[in-house]
């Protein structure tokens, strides 16, 4: 990368808007693309729009099997259709699921019928305005960017492995260089709640969450890596910042230059043993731009016995059972 390559970066606006692509795409290889996935199954959440969508499309197009992990089943079918009429594929299947909610992911899971999954991209999420709780009592901005994607990542953990070469894409945010992994209060039980600073903080513990998959993951033939769109115009966006759409709309990526890593990261030969990074426009990048951002000693492993503890617990059993988003933090 030039000086002035890395002097439009540390601007973060001529970086992560589409300027920012056009000048990174300038230096990528065709040729990763050009990949036959035939007879490869890929899971995508969050697959009826934006990122979800693009990503899907692209993946179809080299020939998988390809899962549209979706919340709304009206939208679903919506995308499954358009998405078949675009790529010709007949290999496009929908599979319902809120990944906010233990018990569809799990159903979800189940569902699928692939004895082996080659690829799974960990692409839904949210950003709401106020504080909402999913039917067990666990915030839902923790729920569906952070503890879902752990669930569904466990669940097929066996056929990850049993396809012998797999990859698992998690899409995180570029917010998350703002936030640290916080594990006090990371339910917003006492603190005022922040749509924005939530959602920054669940991205930044999927990224954490990634770096511990590649660790349990090591040899096993399954990578896991993460990475950050940049600010993509997707319908995500549009409902929940909209007053940050409006301001830098003509600046903001397309949903498929969003897309874009992902795909790379999804079929590039070149990335078959790389694990544990993130990525940003097809290259390696820190995963801490400010030093108060880091982790202390031991917050990682706190962070997966969370999640753990939080799945394992089951449903509350009784109206005088306190919330999950209440549970102290681990010593």
């Amino acid at each position: 990368m030039s000086i002035l390559s890395r002097a439009l970066d540390a601007t973060i606006l001529l970086s992560f808007d589409r300027t920012g692509f056009r000048r990174h795409a300038a230096a990528f290889r065709p040729e990763d693309l050009e990949v036959d996935l035939a007879g490869r199954v890929a899971l995508v959440t969050g697959a009826n729009s934006g990122i979800g969508k693009a990503t899907s499309r692209a993946l179809a197009e080299r020939g998988a099997e390809v899962f549209l992990l979706c919340r709304h089943e009206e939208r679903g079918r919506a995308a499954l259709g358009e998405l078949r009429r675009a790529t010709g594929s007949r290999r496009l299947r929908l599979v319902t699921v809120d990944v906010a909610e233990p018990d569809s992911v799990q159903s979800a899971a189940e569902a699928i019928g692939a004895e082996r999954v080659h690829l799974l991209v960990n692409n839904a999420g949210v950003l709401p305005d106020e504080r909402r709780e999913n039917s067990r009592g666990v915030e839902m901005t923790f729920a569906t960017n952070v503890l879902g994607p752990f669930q569904l990542t466990r669940l097929l953990e066996p056929r990850l492995r049993a396809a012998g070469r797999a990859r698992i894409v998690n899409v995180s945010s570029g917010g998350m260089y703002a936030r640290r992994l916080s594990l006090g209060d990371w339910g917003f039980a006492k603190r005022r709640f922040d749509g924005v600073v939530a959602y920054a903080e669940a991205k930044r513990a999927l990224v954490v969450l990634t770096e511990l998959w590649a660790e349990r993951l090591a040899g096993s033939g399954v990578t896991a890596n993460a990475m950050h769109p940049g600010w993509a115009d997707t319908p995500a966006v549009e409902t929940s910042l909209p007053r940050f759409r409006r301001a830098l709309q003509s600046r903001l990526r397309t949903a498929e230059e969003g897309a874009d890593t992902v795909v790379w990261m999804s079929v590039c030969p070149r990335l078959e043993n790389e694990t544990g990074r993130f990525y940003f426009d097809r290259e390696p990048r820190p995963t801490h731009l400010l030093p108060w951002t880091r982790e202390e000693p031991g917050d990682r492993r706190r962070l997966w016995e969370l999640c753990e503890r939080l799945l394992d617990a089951g449903p509350p059993s009784g109206p005088t059972a306190g919330p999950p988003s209440a549970l102290p933090a681990f010593p």
